[in-house]
């Protein structure tokens, strides 16, 4: 009897600590462990399309995180999404004629919003906008291209129209 209750506990506590390993990979492999949220400052961008941009998605300046994504809206006057990014204040000295756009972490990872700095000597406050944006490149939309071609290929010459002042014929 001692002996099948001591199989019961090891079973138990393999099992426990089991779900308490896979737990710790979910939060490693989803950067909610990776980035600590300190003070931060908002920054706007607008965009045509955020494809499956989520609240919490990384933003990042040269592949490091800087922030997040902590708010995603559509405008329904100008049928655009409106994503606000908290910014970690230690990164503060961003021009602002930076530009903004959605990408995705390999073929079909998470998307995040990447931040490419630009030159200006004026930088971004609390609240400012974001104006040059790229939205979301959907997969679907680059398969139905590519499947459906654009029309012209380049082994094929185009055929000639006709002139609209043709030759008279002489006899």
């Amino acid at each position: 009897m001692t002996q099948r209750r001591s199989h019961q506990i090891g079973t138990g506590l393999f099992i426990v600590l089991g779900f308490a390993a896979l737990g710790y990979l979910a939060t490693q492999t989803t950067s909610l462990a990776n980035y600590r949220q300190g003070p931060t400052y908002a920054l706007k961008a607008r965009f045509t399309n955020v494809g499956q941009l989520k609240l919490r998605a990384p933003v990042k300046i040269a592949g490091v995180r800087i922030g997040s994504v902590s708010d995603i809206q559509l405008e329904p006057d100008r049928l655009e999404a409106l994503v606000t990014l908290a910014i970690d204040k230690r990164f503060n000295q961003l021009p602002d004629d930076s530009a903004a756009a959605v990408f995705t972490s390999g073929l079909l990872g998470d998307q995040y919003v990447a931040l490419k700095p630009g030159g200006s000597p004026d930088l971004f406050k609390d609240g400012d906008e974001i104006i040059l944006t790229q939205s979301s490149m959907q997969l679907e939309e680059l398969i139905g291209k590519y499947l459906v071609g654009s029309g012209d290929s380049p082994a094929k010459k185009p055929e000639q129209a006709p002139s609209p002042n043709p030759e008279p014929e002489t006899r």
